[in-house]
């Protein structure tokens, strides 16, 4: 049975606690520079610095809360170092090369679907096209919120029926990777906001079918797949523990579920390595 779930608000506090007790960076005394969070693939990272900093990623400049707060993330299949470099008022500047750890991924066979679901027609990939703008067009979003920082609860409860990386081979064909965490439950299970953020996009999609998305502020976001019901609006500001919507099966789903991902702009990052409270069980 699906171990029961709450959604209490958590205080910055608490959650910075939860995130330092999993693995995390560690550099010399001297460093400048804090990093906590997973060095995994698909994983996402804190880091602070101080105030008045500039950070750079991978030669791209982030945003830099006025604490010296900020966060970035690591692709699924990221192999190679990433380098960090801070600037400092003074000057100086302190740079890291980090190399993600490497992940085992599941792979998923599933046959007997329909042929279009495995192969749309040209006009259903033309309207895919169309919908794949608009989603990252929000998951573009860079606000100076902080509430990714505070750590994300689970959204629902249910049965973990897949997992983030997993690939799938449809009717014998391999497909792209799972990017995101995938939780089986009856339509009109509730599901809540994981942490505070802005609701970026609300839409209904061929693929996606009803689905909600939530800027937790520097480029960090959440999205709420096949959604039988969404009780927020485009603009709305949610607090953790919301209701939000509700799991269905709409847009190419088979079966009632509710696929969350995590984003760092165009990046799929893993949720459930930012979730310190209690997951469901798994299939």
């Amino acid at each position: 049975m699906p171990q029961s779930m709450e959604f209490p608000r958590r205080s910055v506090l608490a959650a910075a606690a939860a995130l330092i007790a999993v693995p995390r960076l560690a550099f010399g005394a001297t460093s400048r520079i804090s990093l906590t969070g997973v060095l995994k693939q698909g994983g996402m990272v804190l880091g602070r610095c101080e105030a008045g900093a500039s950070v750079t990623f991978e030669g791209k400049p982030i945003r830099v809360s006025a604490d010296g707060g900020f966060g970035f993330g690591f692709p699924y299949n990221q192999k190679t170092a990433s380098s960090l470099v801070a600037h400092f008022a003074d000057g100086s500047e302190e740079q890291r090369q980090i190399t993600p750890q490497l992940r085992d991924y599941d792979i998923q066979r599933l046959t007997g679907l329909p042929e279009a679901y495995v192969s749309p027609p040209p006009d259903i990939l033309e309207r895919i096209q169309r919908e794949s703008a608009r989603f990252r067009q929000a998951r573009a979003r860079d606000t100076d919120a902080s509430w990714y920082a505070e750590g994300f609860d689970w959204p629902a409860m249910g049965i973990i029926s897949s997992v983030y990386g997993s690939q799938r081979i449809l009717n014998g064909e391999a497909r792209a990777p799972h990017l995101a965490v995938d939780i089986a439950a009856p339509t009109g299970t509730p599901i809540h906001a994981p942490a505070d953020g802005i609701v970026s996009l609300i839409d209904d999609q061929y693929l996606n079918g009803l689905f909600t998305i939530l800027d937790h502020g520097h480029g960090v976001s959440t999205n709420y797949v096949h959604q039988s019901r969404q009780l927020v609006k485009q603009g709305d500001r949610v607090s953790r523990g919301q209701m939000i919507g509700e799991i269905g099966q709409t847009g190419r789903a088979t079966g009632p579920n509710l696929h969350w991902g995590m984003t760092w702009f165009q990046i799929a990052l893993d949720p459930s390595l930012s979730t310190p409270t209690a997951k469901p069980d798994k299939a």
